[in-house]
């Protein structure tokens, strides 16, 4: 025995044919998504100082951090593959802007090497034990922030003042000369050997 259908299930039927189905026309139209979404990682070359943060606090380690002394160059490099969008390095980028979450959700590629994204920054490179001190523009970066109290400290007063154009590039340290003297305090330096100068009588 066949049983007559409701009237609500007919009405809703009825309402298909006219206005439509109610799934959407991906991918021949993209949904609109909320502006909040948390979808793909961008980074901002300019706005990015290449200071780490994203690497240190990606919990599914989707952020990677190379450093290279040899060619003073740090990579940062993010993979699509592995990430799971929580936002956690948009949520500790210090600047705010250098990595942010889109409102892009179609990743499809046809290798893992086209699911990534990398950043290049330059490395500041202790002058006398060749130990990486961090990126240029994370140091200066904080310099700024601090405005003339960075004046204060010889690493950052240099690295603004070159930046400026103002600081004259100073001859080599001859590596056979060490310890450091009292002079070499106006220099490049790793905290290691800054302290060194310091005990220079």
């Amino acid at each position: 025995m066949m049983r007559k259908p409701k009237l609500r299930e007919l009405g809703e039927a009825i309402k298909a044919v006219i206005v439509g189905p109610y799934t959407s026309k991906f991918p021949a139209q993209m949904p609109e998504v909320p502006e909040r979404y948390r979808g793909k990682p961008n980074y901002d070359e300019k706005e990015c100082v290449g200071c780490g943060t994203c690497a240190l606090v990606c919990p599914a380690k989707a952020i990677t951090m190379v450093d290279s002394a040899d060619t003073k160059m740090r990579r940062l490099l993010c993979r699509y593959d592995t990430c799971i969008f929580c936002g956690t390095c948009q949520a500790n980028c210090i600047t705010e802007k250098g990595i942010t979450l889109s409102n892009e959700f179609e990743l499809s590629a046809l290798t893992r090497d086209a699911m990534q994204e990398e950043v290049e920054k330059e490395l500041l490179i202790c002058e006398a034990c060749d130990e990486i001190i961090g990126a240029v523009d994370h140091i200066r970066w904080v310099a700024r922030k601090l405005g003339p109290l960075a004046f204060g400290n010889p690493l950052l007063m240099l690295t603004t003042l070159q930046s400026l154009g103002s600081a004259d590039k100073m001859p080599s340290i001859d590596k056979d000369q060490i310890p450091l003297k009292r002079g070499d305090r106006i220099r490049i330096l790793c905290p290691k050997c800054r302290q060194e100068t310091g005990l220079v009588i």
